[in-house]
């Protein structure tokens, strides 16, 4: 017994440590892992990317918060999947007024070229990709309810008037007295109600540009690590990505419990991003 355990603790003890990359490298594989805890992404290199404070456009964040994102990606057919994972010792998850949330992004060129744009949201004329992932709407999507029960667990509510007896749950006129207490979901607000994926596509040329992606796809998952978050974010694969070609990815995070929100936020530079034909 005492020679089994020997054996689990030295094998654990040699467990290879990622390798690490100076640039993303795409690898190929089977399928697209949809979690951010599935094995394959243990045979991708990992790059560890170094954030900075967002100084250079208003809300400007001057304080450094999360110092680094590790992240890696792997490919499967049309999509690629981009594992992102950093420290944050509290959860925000929780949205209201003057709650802010975790979440980070992925910003990648839509066209691939010698000079990108530049790395702060694009530039006019030249647009950039932008995946975002919130963590209040992995919550929405893990199951907790969009209702002032769930967000305000100590408030006192009697009754709405959408739940009267009188009307038939999920009917026409249902539906409409309920949209009356949802404001900002009756005029199409996407930032609020709940969630069929945690992730939102956008494209932007420069700051304060943001705008929803026309026929976005964009998937993902994230979860709570001992120290932090690991969150799977899943794209279609940049236009004219290729093993011979390179484009350019940055990276964001968004620390809630340090009131970070909107470009008040630790970002990187652009990063190379490269395509493996083989593991």
């Amino acid at each position: 017994m005492r020679s089994a355990i020997i054996v689990v603790l030295l094998l654990a003890g040699c467990q290879r440590a990622p390798v690490r990359t100076n640039e993303v490298v795409i690898i190929p594989a089977r399928d697209i892992p949809t979690s951010p805890t599935d094995p394959v992404w243990d045979s991708a290199p990992e790059h560890l990317g170094k954030l900075l404070p967002q100084d250079l456009v208003e809300p400007r964040q001057l304080k450094a918060t999360t110092p680094e994102v590790r992240v890696r990606a792997v490919t499967a057919g049309s999509d690629v999947a981009f594992r992102l994972e950093w420290t944050d010792a509290t959860q925000s998850d929780m949205p209201g007024p003057s709650k802010f949330l975790d979440g980070c992004a992925i910003q990648i060129p839509k066209v691939i070229e010698a000079n990108p744009p530049d790395p702060q949201m694009g530039q006019a004329g030249r647009t950039v990709e932008v995946s975002f992932w919130r963590a209040d709407w992995q919550a929405s999507v893990n199951g907790r309810k969009d209702t002032i029960r769930e967000l305000y667990p100590n408030a006192s509510i009697d009754h709405y008037p959408y739940e009267a007896k009188s009307l038939e749950p999920g009917s026409a006129a249902q539906k409409e007295m309920a949209a009356r207490y949802a404001p900002s979901q009756a005029v199409g607000n996407r930032r609020v109600g709940p969630r069929a994926s945690p992730v939102e596509e956008m494209i932007a040329e420069g700051p304060g540009t943001l705008s929803p992606a026309p026929n976005a796809n964009g998937r993902g998952a994230g979860v709570r690590t001992k120290d932090g978050w690991a969150v799977v974010i899943t794209r279609a694969v940049p236009a004219g990505l290729a093993p011979n070609t390179r484009t350019q990815i940055a990276l964001a995070v968004w620390e809630g419990s340090a009131n970070e929100v909107g470009a008040r936020k630790m970002r990187t530079g652009w990063i190379p991003l490269a395509m493996r034909v083989g593991k």
